[in-house]
């Protein structure tokens, strides 16, 4: 009697050998098949666990959770149009150039005048100037004001009267024509470099 009740036990079940479970009733089996089915419905490329031990509903969370955390960090990306950068049209580096400029010039001026005047402070200026740049602009003329403030307020007026004769001097338009013909000049330059010109023919 025992043993004819084992026989109809194991004739009712399915040997399942996967993630260890030894057998599986076929109550189990339809349920497995609805949740399969209910599985498939959702694309391969999501599904990245599978396992008996999974249920739908903890799937469905985890997905959804994934969704979730995919949609933020989409939206936090923000879109470069220009991967360059932008450049503001400001030409704040011109103008501290022409600043910087108009500073060696002045001094080398009163360095001039000096020279013949004041022969001990140009031995002085010559040798700071050796030792600091007059390029660097406002960095030299404070070095130069705790040196010797005369000369730096000599230098100072001396640059803005340079200045000052300069604008009356300077021609836009003119600077504008001459950086044009320069441009065309090496571009005319450049292609008389790429010109191959034929080789000569004896026999003609």
């Amino acid at each position: 009697m025992i043993r004819a009740i084992a026989m109809a036990m194991t004739a009712n079940t399915i040997s399942y050998p996967s993630f260890g479970l030894l057998a599986e009733t076929k109550y189990s089996l339809k349920t497995r098949k609805r949740k399969s089915k209910l599985m498939n419905s959702i694309s391969n490329s999501d599904l990245t666990l599978m396992s008996s031990f999974l249920d739908v509903g903890s799937y469905a969370r985890m997905k959804c959770s994934s969704f979730k955390n995919r949609k933020q960090k989409n939206i936090s990306k923000l879109i470069v149009n220009e991967l360059g950068g932008q450049y503001e049209e400001v030409f704040n580096d011109v103008k501290l150039a022409l600043r910087n400029r108009f500073t060696k010039k002045a001094v080398r001026t009163v360095l001039y005048q000096l020279y013949e005047m004041n022969p001990p402070q140009y031995i002085w200026l010559h040798n700071f100037i050796a030792e600091n740049d007059p390029e660097e602009g406002k960095l030299f003329l404070r070095n130069l004001a705790k040196e010797n403030q005369d000369l730096a307020e000599r230098v100072m007026i001396t640059r803005l009267h340079l200045y000052g004769k300069w604008i009356k001097q300077c021609d836009h338009g003119e600077i504008y024509k001459e950086i044009s013909d320069e441009n065309l000049e090496l571009m005319r330059e450049r292609l008389l470099e790429t010109i191959v010109w034929p080789a000569d023919d004896k026999s003609t």
